[in-house]
């Protein structure tokens, strides 16, 4: 299974076709927030199932702000990040997918990517497609290759 993970496209349809076009074909995509009222968009650009949650600039959203998703056995926490204060680090919001038995925990809101493997935890982070705050400011994203057994691999990728 192919999922394509973005975060914080600010409405931004030019990079996110541009990354459909690029990844396609692909099974499965995970927004983690800040779409600003552009879900339907969203939807109707991949042309799979979409999870999406609530960021902070999703003012009239009713997505929720925070998913549980199951992914071939592996639990995943999708979120935007901002109610667990990411951009202070992500030791509260790991603890969280921890006390619930999470394997993985993908968030946004940071605008940075992050791909952090241990034992215990996968966390991710696809950095944004619009206005990415890391060095060299390159659109970001993450492929996420699943097999049935539940085994993942990343790829963190730039426009």
């Amino acid at each position: 299974m192919k999922i394509l993970v973005i975060s914080d496209t600010h409405g931004n349809h030019e990079n996110l076709d541009a990354v459909v076009r690029l990844e396609r074909p692909f099974d499965r995509v995970i927004h983690l927030g800040d779409i600003e009222g552009e879900e339907s968009y969203l939807e109707s650009a991949c042309g799979c199932p979409v999870d999406m949650v609530r960021g902070n600039n999703d003012y009239f959203s009713t997505l929720p702000s925070e998913r549980s998703l199951d992914l071939n056995g592996k639990h995943v926490l999708i979120t935007h990040g901002h109610e667990y204060c990411v951009s202070a680090g992500v030791e509260l919001l790991v603890m969280d997918a921890r006390g619930r038995n999470m394997d993985m925990v993908m968030f946004g809101h940071t605008h940075r990517p992050l791909l952090r493997r241990d034992k215990e935890i996968t966390v991710l982070n696809p950095g944004s497609l619009s206005y990415p705050r890391q060095e060299g400011r390159r659109p970001s994203y993450i492929i996420m290759e699943l097999d049935p057994d539940g085994n993942a691999e990343f790829f963190l990728k730039y426009l």
